[in-house]
């Protein structure tokens, strides 16, 4: 084995790499030249990145309004201005999500259950998924909003967000879909989902780099703003303009950021979702496979609709398996609780996982590599506890 291994990055479900030539171009690109927005200057010799990136956006996700679709740091940042937003209006009533939701989600609603602010219920899972009749059991006649994960970044399933949005449309329940893990990995038609915002993230599957993100929102009376400052537009007013997007949008904006989104959007959309999926699930099932070969390894979902796998080997910790990976086969994944510790909780008693994630990028040898590599660190911890 090599000293210096080459790096096998497998840690995809956190941030992408590598990124698309296209999508460096562009980075470097936009700072190339003085940096141009409407309203915030006299130049005219940079792109529009702000109008490039909303239209590339909106186009992928099938968004019907691009004025709708509003940038903002990441998904974390968009989850709290959505939930912020509309409970602002509605304190005191009740709110449901699940025990597969990440931090982004469960801690904004934790914390507003703390101040008292909310009654909150967490629904639990099964075989990787609530059921859509579990979430309309558990509306009450207060329940004012749902907030949930369309895909986990744990299990790697996808919930059937759309029954879930007919049936919460039924009772009233505005319904917020954290798609972090989705957008970019398979088809998302927000004209056809029966949801009220749709959360992405720009570093994940949609290629782009840190410091982007942002959300869809149908209407735009139903979230309150949280945050007030400089627009550009009608800056005679002391008051936030009510248009869509600069209802939500305010500062700078990230331009190399959005210029990395656009060219991201804009890469994922020349392969197609349906190539890109078609290779995750083959590659993924192949992994699941390899694995589940090793009487010691335990995967925590054999059928992921993502390209994440997440598995322990009995006998040895999470962290020290990520450890030897890393050093001795230079394969990058991801260790712990992955910021889902209730999904945790439910699989392995809180002792957290191993997680492999892969993006267009990754390779059949790739995947081959690292399912040796687990397979010998499972066989010598075997050896070693049969030794003992």
């Amino acid at each position: 084995m090599a000293d210096n291994p080459p790096i096998i990055y497998l840690n995809n479900a956190a941030t992408t790499w590598p990124k698309p030539p296209e999508v460096l171009k562009a980075v470097g690109q936009s700072l190339s030249l003085p940096v141009f927005g409407s309203g915030r200057t006299t130049g005219s010799q940079g792109e529009d990145y702000i109008t490039l990136a909303r239209e590339a956006l909106a186009g992928l996700l099938a968004a019907d309004t691009p004025e709708h679709v509003v940038f903002t740091q990441n998904a974390t940042d968009s989850l709290n201005i959505l939930i912020q937003g509309f409970l602002a209006r509605e304190a005191g009533c009740h709110v449901i999500t699940t025990e597969l939701d990440h931090n982004s989600v469960l801690r904004p609603l934790h914390e507003l259950e703390r101040q008292g602010s909310i009654r909150l219920t967490v629904l639990p899972f099964e075989n990787g998924s609530v059921s859509p009749d579990a979430v309309e059991a558990a509306v009450t006649p207060d329940t004012r909003l749902m907030v949930t994960a369309h895909g986990s970044n744990v299990l790697g399933s996808v919930q059937d967000v759309a029954r879930m949005g007919e049936l919460l449309h039924e009772h009233g329940v505005y319904f917020i879909v954290d798609g972090a893990q989705t957008a970019g990995h398979i088809p998302v038609d927000l004209g056809a989902l029966p949801a009220d915002a749709y959360v992405f993230t720009g570093h994940k599957g949609l290629l782009g780099i840190p410091g982007t993100g942002g959300f869809y929102l149908r209407d735009l009376e139903s979230v309150a703003p949280v945050r007030y400052g400089g627009t550009g537009t009608d800056s005679f007013s002391l008051y936030q303009p009510r248009e869509m997007p600069e209802r939500f949008e305010t500062g700078t904006h990230n331009y190399p950021g959005l210029a990395a989104l656009a060219a991201g959007a804009n890469y994922v959309a020349s392969i197609g979702m349906k190539a890109i999926a078609e290779k995750a699930e083959r590659q993924t099932a192949f992994l699941v496979r390899e694995l589940k070969e090793e009487p010691n390894v335990t995967v925590y979902n054999e059928s992921p609709s993502l390209p994440i796998v997440s598995f322990n080997i009995d006998g040895v910790e999470n962290d020290d398996v990520g450890f030897i990976l890393a050093r001795a086969y230079g394969i990058v994944a991801r260790t712990g609780l992955h910021c889902a510790p209730l999904v945790h909780r439910a699989i392995d008693g809180g002792r957290g996982s191993v997680r492999l994630s892969l993006s267009w990028f990754t390779t059949d040898e790739e995947c081959r590599t690292a399912a040796r590599a687990v397979k010998e660190i499972a066989r010598n911890a075997n050896s070693s506890v049969g030794s003992s």
